[in-house]
């Protein structure tokens, strides 16, 4: 069965991510995710008041840097879909 990453989480991914690349703390970074049936899964992310949009590869390499650092798994072995759920929001599906 896959593993799933909530929406809070993913936040939390791309939050935690920032903080590394930018060497601030994860709760500077401000997350709001995207879904257009244009251009797919996005973040609209904001450190120090400026903005950086993110794409769905942007997001994913969040996702690989939460996989490592927080679930202690291989992040390049695993295979992460982001899905739009009714219910739940922008989830993501780890295989």
């Amino acid at each position: 069965m896959a593993q799933i990453i909530n929406e809070q989480d993913i936040i939390n991914a791309i939050c935690l991510s920032q903080a590394y690349y930018k060497n601030i703390r994860p709760e500077d970074v401000l997350v709001e995710l995207t879904y257009d049936d244009d251009t797919g899964f996005g973040a609209e992310v904001e450190v120090n008041g400026q903005i950086e949009m993110f794409n769905t590869a942007a997001m994913i390499g969040a996702l690989r840097v939460w996989i490592k650092d927080v679930l202690n798994g291989d992040p390049f072995s695993t295979g992460i879909e982001l899905v739009l759920d009714d219910e739940e929001g922008i989830i993501a599906k780890l295989s």
